[in-house]
């Protein structure tokens, strides 16, 4: 038997339209112009609210590009991991997963490089950087399954192999110097690195 839920009360309806038109305009600001050059203040005055609220939601512009992109890469994952199924060797498998994840980092090259920076340096306590890094370990776990069912890894082995894989795709595309580089050359140099850890 099904179990009913609870529809969602006054004040909570509110509260997620704000969150969706935050989310909205923050999106269509940062990939107009880049989030280096969108102010908080824009992004409240598109969602058509006052920045005290907009705080309540996310404390710095760093967060609001987090909350933007974090659906975008969850999406990404997904797709890898589909691509990922079909592959017939662990490299292959690897490369599925990952590909999708360099493409959506480089919509926007600059919005993609601090997304990584945010990350790294942001606050581990705040929401959105926690669904980032849960980001990262729900892909970390997804190449170590492609490596311990493809390359017959053992667990902890694929666990640390998966680990470096994604310090490789992190310092790819948010290298200073590959900011130019195009999606094929920082796919076929992950490829490359990615080949020569992996176990022969």
């Amino acid at each position: 038997m099904a179990v009913a839920t609870t529809p969602l009360g006054r004040r909570e309806r509110n509260k997620q339209a704000k969150l969706e038109r935050i989310t909205a305009a923050a999106g269509e600001l940062f990939a107009k112009r880049g989030v280096d050059d969108v102010t908080t203040q824009q992004i409240a005055d598109a969602a058509d609210i006052g920045t005290g609220t907009l705080f309540l939601y996310a404390k710095t512009k760093g967060e609001l590009l987090l909350l933007v992109q974090n659906t975008h890469y969850s999406a990404a994952l997904e797709r890898g991991r589909a691509a990922a199924a079909g592959a017939a060797t662990a490299l292959d498998g690897v490369m599925a997963l990952v590909a999708p994840i360099a493409e959506c980092n480089r919509v926007q090259v600059d919005n993609g490089r601090t997304y990584l920076r945010e990350m790294v340096f942001g606050d581990p306590g705040e929401p959105h950087h926690a669904e980032a890094l849960s980001i990262v370990a729900r892909t970390e776990e997804a190449v170590a399954g492609v490596l311990t069912s493809l390359a017959q890894r053992p667990a902890a082995e694929a666990e640390a192999l998966a680990r470096v894989v994604s310090a490789i795709v992190f310092l790819e595309l948010g290298a200073s110097v590959n900011a130019d580089s195009s999606i094929p050359e920082l796919i076929a140099s992950i490829r490359t690195q990615v080949s020569a850890i992996l176990p022969r």
